[in-house]
């Protein structure tokens, strides 16, 4: 063993020392410096990234422009609270963002610092705009690990002996065509599911109760799954027909991983509240939620909120992303990183039966694999190996799914050709290893 890996087996040793056990380890990289796409570890070996912090990093790996926004600010003052003293920062967020994620005649936000506290506060705010209390949800979704988060969340190795969990929670299958679609076309298909909804208003709980339906338009944890294009717009139509309010959950989808600022513009439905976070701080920790200002305004003062809502470090960055993200016309560069991959990929599938689906929107693709090209056999070992293998050869890589038979990639919008074709040659390398 050399030095320089004894210095990252010691780094990883350390960890086990004194980090807690249930902190996951979902790829045992280490990092000594990130710029771009590229992470250099401990050991000096230049690392391709397609996990991007798991969709935090869509502007890069240290963003100079970013960087310098943070130095600035923090030379002038890290925290007042924001409820205590107002600051210009997250106003001129909250203004960005309601330029850019339109709800509406008139759009609100407010500022968070997690996921999971945009999914709590979102739903806080449905739940006194409607004065009521029930929130509908769907399997396969991941919604943070909050003790509401994780009620809505459907992975259960993110529950185990978590609970009692929050109640007035109702949960129905995510319409996910390439699973359940059977011999049907997408048309019968989704009329199926969108009847499935219409049940569940007699049949589960009671519509008159029901605050909000929360939905990822594309699931991240759980596999990448796009909504059909009909089902959101019967969703969105039901949502009006009975006073529900919907939710878009975009946290893993936003800030251009789609191609637009957020997936529900891919689609055209308009929510009424949605949440952000992940790459809208290029890493520093920031979230939003955002929606229609009469909806926003039904919060009552300190309702929603906490000593760390939008850090000024942290609205100062994600101005800066959002100038960077649109002066390097990220949400076009989504639109052809994602054509590279779709093709390469699907060209892959025809001769990889284990190749079941290759699926997504933009620059947010997952690769489902199973086996005997059935979608109901999930091959989560063959996907485990490729991930394994893929790191050993230089290419840092998630899986997704509920079976984590899914690769997810989630490589930085501002990564070069090269370096995404070399990666995906590394992928296709392992795929093809280990199907021997």
């Amino acid at each position: 063993m050399t030095e320089q890996q004894t210095q990252a087996q010691g780094l990883l040793n350390r960890r086990k020392n004194a980090v807690a056990n249930g902190v996951g380890v979902f790829n045992t990289a280490t990092v000594k410096e990130a710029k771009g796409a590229i992470i250099t570890d401990v050991d000096g070996r230049e690392l391709i990234d397609f996990a991007g912090g798991i969709g935090v990093v869509n502007a890069g790996h240290c963003p100079e422009p970013v960087v310098e926004a943070i130095r600035e600010q923090a030379g002038k003052y890290l925290h007042t609270s924001f409820n205590v003293v107002t600051y210009e920062p997250y106003i001129q967020l909250c203004e960005e963002l309601a330029e850019i994620l339109p709800h509406g005649e008139k759009t609100k936000a407010m500022l968070i610092s997690t996921g999971a506290e945009a999914v709590e506060n979102a739903v806080k705010i449905a739940r006194q705009a409607t004065k009521r209390p029930a929130v509908l949800c769907y399997t396969e979704a991941y919604h943070g690990r909050t003790l509401l988060g994780m009620s809505l969340t459907s992975k259960v190795n993110y529950k185990f002996f978590s609970g009692p969990f929050a109640p007035e929670v109702y949960r129905i299958p995510f319409p996910n065509f390439y699973k359940y679609h059977g011999t049907r076309d997408m048309d019968e298909f989704v009329e199926t599911e969108l009847t499935r909804l219409h049940e569940s208003a007699h049949s589960m709980v009671d519509i008159n109760s029901v605050a909000a339906i929360i939905i990822e338009p594309i699931q991240g944890e759980g596999g990448f799954n796009p909504v059909p294009q009909k089902y959101l717009e019967g969703l969105r139509s039901f949502c009006d027909e009975h006073g529900v309010l919907l939710i878009f959950d975009e946290i893993q989808s936003g800030f251009c991983r789609t191609g637009h600022w957020a997936s529900w513009q891919h689609y055209n439905v308009q929510p009424d509240l949605s949440t952000y976070a992940k790459s809208l701080g290029s890493g520093l920790p920031i979230a939003a939620v955002v929606g229609r200002a009469e909806i926003m305004d039904a919060a009552g003062p300190g309702t929603i909120g906490g000593t760390y809502i939008g850090s000024p470090i942290c609205c100062v960055a994600a101005s800066a992303t959002i100038k960077f993200m649109k002066d390097h016309n990220l949400n076009e560069r989504a639109l052809h990183i994602g054509k590279i991959i779709t093709d390469r990929i699907e060209n892959l599938q025809k001769e990889i039966p284990e190749i079941g689906d290759v699926r997504g929107i933009g620059a947010m693709i997952g690769i489902e694999f199973v086996k005997d090209n059935d979608p109901g056999k999930p091959h989560s070992e063959l996907c485990d190996k490729i991930v394994k293998g893929c790191s050993a050869e230089g290419l840092i890589l998630l899986s997704a799914g509920t079976f984590k038979n899914v690769i997810r990639i989630l490589s930085p919008l501002v990564i070069t050709d090269e370096e995404l074709n070399k990666g995906l040659d590394i992928l296709e390398n392992q795929i093809r290893k280990n199907l021997k």
